[in-house]
């Protein structure tokens, strides 16, 4: 894997006890002043970042295989995303494109039409962040369909707003004591191949039948599914899945939602994911990755479906700020002009190399994923979901100063969602911290 230029040296150093004097005493401040279900996963706080390290505030440099959440595709600092953030703020930082239009706006639109998959001819609305842009796009598909229902799927993410976690599937720490929830919302059975052991047709015609029996297509406004499910454990459907839901929907003018926001944007080594599927959804919704770090999302997809909604009737004060226009259109430059499909595809391989040896172990019940998305779901004696050891793992990389997160129903998976920008050998030096791990927790 080609190396990159970096601001920061691209090492892993631990040379303080975790958290830091400095992040503990911030960490006091944060207790007394932040709301506490806030609760951050790195024990430090971070000064600095650059390609794949974060350094804290007493100097502690961390290998990142978290990157925000798959924001920081780019990196957390990269330099022509923060030269075009400072050029704009220069200019203007705000007037609102619903009062004061401005060009960036329509340039993001542009460049988003032209990504997405399809050679139809297609519309973008910007907003601010993932959640919105899924709930745009119901407001959207119901506009044009002057129908109700959405249909989500089992361990499905799609946000935090009253609808979107009408949407997502997982009870804590998501959805307990914040409803009553939006109505209208109804939950598939997804395909998850290590679990249900179908084929993706088979998988579809569960779905469907479900879909058919309990919902009803003269009901249905959208299907709304990540292609790659992300918070449900990097789950990728049998192959066939999608495809058979795309056709169903086409058949019964239903409008398909593809919710790109974790997996767009060269995560998985194409733009969308929908690539690998070779299929083109309605509407598609991105975020995370489009924008280098700042906020913005957007919903791209037909234009006869995105301008279904009147005048008026989509768009919100920060949506498309310009400053993040500018970051988003540096962001994608990167992507292009740095190969990031093909680093993700490298990484991918890099990973399953290195952890081939602990693939067997009976602890470790699949490595699944497309591109820089990929997971480590465990298990226990007995086959069931692991969740103790998954914790585990996940704490003693930390304490090693190598940064990854959970995931899963079970929280009994690992997601590795390293910056593509990241430096083949930090890469494997956080994934041998990371197989030294399992293979402890494996010998026991």
């Amino acid at each position: 894997m080609k190396d990159l230029d970096y601001r920061l040296p691209q090492k892993r150093s631990i040379t303080t006890v975790l958290p830091g004097p400095k992040s503990a005493e911030l960490n006091e401040r944060r207790e007394a002043a932040v709301a506490s279900a806030l609760a951050p996963g790195l024990p430090g706080y971070v000064v600095d970042a650059d390609g794949g390290v974060l350094v804290d505030a007493d100097g502690n440099s961390f290998i990142d295989f978290a990157s925000g959440i798959a924001v920081t595709t780019v990196g957390a600092g990269n330099a022509k995303v923060a030269e075009a953030i400072a050029e704009a703020a220069q200019h203007f930082t705000h007037t609102c494109f619903m009062v004061s239009p401005y060009e960036p706006y329509i340039a993001v639109a542009e460049k988003l039409n032209s990504l997405a998959p399809g050679d139809h001819t297609k519309k973008t609305v910007l907003l601010n962040s993932g959640a919105e842009a899924v709930e745009n796009a119901v407001k959207i598909a119901r506009a044009y369909t002057k129908k109700n229902g959405v249909v989500v799927f089992d361990n499905g993410y799609h946000g935090r707003t009253n609808l979107t976690l009408a949407m997502t599937a997982k009870n804590k720490p998501y959805k307990s004591q914040f409803g009553p929830f939006a109505s209208d919302v109804y939950r598939a059975p997804m395909s998850y191949p290590l679990r249900d052991k179908l084929t993706g047709e088979q998988a579809a015609d569960r779905a469907i039948t479900m879909i058919e029996q309990q919902v009803g297509a003269e009901n249905l406004a959208c299907v709304v599914i990540e292609p790659i499910q992300g918070e449900g454990g990097f789950i990728v459907p049998a192959p066939g899945f999608l495809q058979a839901l795309s056709r169903w929907c086409t058949t019964n003018d239903v409008v398909l939602v593809f919710d790109e926001i974790q997996a767009g944007m060269s995560r998985t080594g194409a733009w969308f994911a929908a690539e690998h599927e070779g299929i083109c959804p309605d509407l598609i919704t991105t975020a995370k990755g489009l924008a280098g770090g700042m906020p913005l999302s957007a919903v791209t997809g037909r234009a006869e479906i995105m301008d279904a909604p009147g005048v008026g009737g989509l768009g919100g004060t920060y949506g498309g700020n310009p400053v993040a226009c500018a970051a988003a259109l540096a962001a994608i430059e990167e992507m292009e002009d740095l190969g990031l499909h093909g680093r993700a595809q490298e990484i991918e391989a890099i990973i399953r190399e290195e952890l081939a040896e602990v693939a067997e172990l009976e602890i470790v019940a699949e490595i699944r994923g497309r591109g820089g998305m990929i997971a480590i779901e465990f298990v226990n004696a007995y086959d069931q979901p692991n969740p103790k050891v998954t914790a585990a793992i996940a704490a003693e990389c930390k304490a090693a100063g190598v940064l990854i997160l959970t995931c899963g129903m079970d929280g009994n998976v690992i997601r590795l969602l390293p910056p593509l920008v990241i430096p083949e050998a930090l890469l494997r030096e956080g994934l041998q911290v990371l197989r030294e791990a399992i293979q402890q927790h494996g010998e026991r």
